[in-house]
């Protein structure tokens, strides 16, 4: 699972690595982004890749917790990740399978393993797969979650659903039965899990000195 992740790459940046890794023309971010942040929680904002042709896309702000079409507000349990396995068949992701596929930037997730959390990253922007509802212009997005691979399988048995750059607009612009053919563990070349503080289980806790272990500050 992704129950916690980072983004600290400027607007302006992200903006690039939609053009140069995912291959779009154009990119906006028409309202902005939220903040840098280092302990991004469920229901909080996040920033979402919504393709509208395979030249043009913008980066926007959605509640992190999708909240499915028949909802009318956002009480419950945040459906921050979905997996990939059922994803096709739950109500609740159903219809954003079919027509709100995006893709989600981050600069790394924390995850536990015997309660010490890690910091798992690239050095660079990944793009996870996921799905984003809009309910009367209000957006909410979740993680597509599959089973984990080497080198991260002993962190923990779930991870997202990282694409490869080819994969971005597979997953955002395909058909039904093209996207299907990502909903398998994802490439983890190039991923390295290091420890971090404890202090990230925290959520009022958000700094960038949670990317290392304690007392090294």
């Amino acid at each position: 699972m992704c129950g916690r992740f980072v983004l600290f790459t400027t607007e302006d940046a992200l903006i690039e690595a939609a053009r140069d890794t995912a291959g779009y023309e154009q990119v906006t971010a028409p309202q902005g982004l939220p903040r840098a942040r280092y302990n991004i929680a469920p229901t909080t904002p996040i920033a979402i890749l919504r393709a509208h042709n395979a030249q043009e896309a913008s980066l926007e702000p959605a509640r992190w917790g999708l909240i499915p079409h028949w909802k009318r507000d956002d009480s419950g349990p945040p459906l921050f990740n979905a997996r990939a396995e059922t994803v096709r068949e739950k109500p609740s992701f159903r219809s954003a399978f079919q027509h709100g596929r995006c893709a989600i930037p981050m600069d790394g997730y924390y995850e536990w393993h015997n309660k010490q959390p890690y910091w798992i990253s690239t050095g660079h922007v990944i793009w996870v797969a996921g799905l984003v509802q809009d309910n009367d212009g209000q957006l909410s997005a979740t993680m597509i979650t599959t089973d984990s691979e080497a080198p991260l399988e002993w962190i923990h048995h779930r991870m997202p659903r990282f694409l490869a750059p080819g994969q971005i607009k597979q997953w955002m612009l395909g058909s039904d039965e093209e996207a299907a053919e990502l909903l398998v563990p994802g490439p983890t070349e190039g991923f390295e899990a290091k420890a971090a503080d404890p202090a990230v289980g925290n959520v009022r806790n958000d700094y960038p000195e949670l990317l290392q272990p304690a007392g090294l500050f």
